[in-house]
C-alpha cells in the first residue's frame, strides 16, 4: 500500500524519493529551489525528518507530560518555518520539504490535541501559518483523511482510551 513507480527500468518505492525521481525526471513546477543556500537547507530538513517524527511519537506513546525533546524538536521547525521570508514554507516557498513533513504535522497536530491536550502551535505562529497555507492547496486537501477517523485509529492502535 505505498506508492511507487517504475520508469525507464527503475522502480522507485520510497515517498521522498519518489518524489524526487518525479521532481527531476518530469515537466512541471520545480520542487526545490535553484538557490544553494536553500537546497542545502532543505537537505538539512530532509535528514532531520527521521529524528522529529520520533521526538514527536515518543511523546505520543508515553504516559507522561509532552517531553522536551518534543517541544524542543517543535521548535526547531517553528525556527525552520521562519528562516526564509518569501513565504510561509520551509523554503518559502512551496517545495519538496513542506510535502515531507505535512503529512506528519497534520496528524501529530490532530495526535498531540486529542491524546495530550497539546497544542503544537501555541506560541508557534509560524507552523500555524504553515498549516494555514497547506490547507488551501487543493491536491494536499483532496488527500486528507478525517481528523477524527485518524485520532480514533491510533488512539486504537496504541491502546488509548
Amino acid at each position: 500500500m505505498v506508492p511507487s513507480l517504475e520508469h525507464n527500468n527503475e522502480v522507485k518505492g520510497e515517498s521522498l524519493d519518489l518524489v524526487k525521481y518525479i521532481d527531476s525526471n518530469f515537466d512541471g513546477p520545480a520542487l526545490l529551489p535553484d538557490d544553494s543556500a536553500k537546497k542545502q537547507f532543505a537537505e538539512e530538513l530532509l535528514v532531520y525528518i527521521d529524528e522529529f517524527n520520533k521526538a514527536l511519537y515518543s511523546s505520543i506513546t508515553s504516559k507522561g507530560d509532552v517531553a522536551e525533546e518534543t517541544v524542543a524538536a517543535l521548535d526547531k521547525i517553528e525556527a525552520a518555518l521562519g528562516k526564509f521570508s518569501d513565504g510561509p514554507f520551509f523554503l518559502g516557498q512551496f517545495s519538496l520539504v513542506d510535502i515531507a513533513y505535512v503529512p506528519f504535522i497534520e496528524r501529530f497536530q490532530i495526535f498531540f490535541s486529542g491524546i495530550k491536550n497539546y497544542d503544537i502551535t501555541k506560541d508557534r505562529p509560524n507552523i500555524q501559518k504553515f498549516i494555514e497555507e497547506v490547507n488551501k492547496i487543493d491536491a494536499y486537501t483532496q488527500t486528507k483523511l478525517d481528523p477524527q477517523f485518524l485520532l480514533e485509529h491510533t488512539k486504537k492502535r496504541l491502546g488509548i482510551e
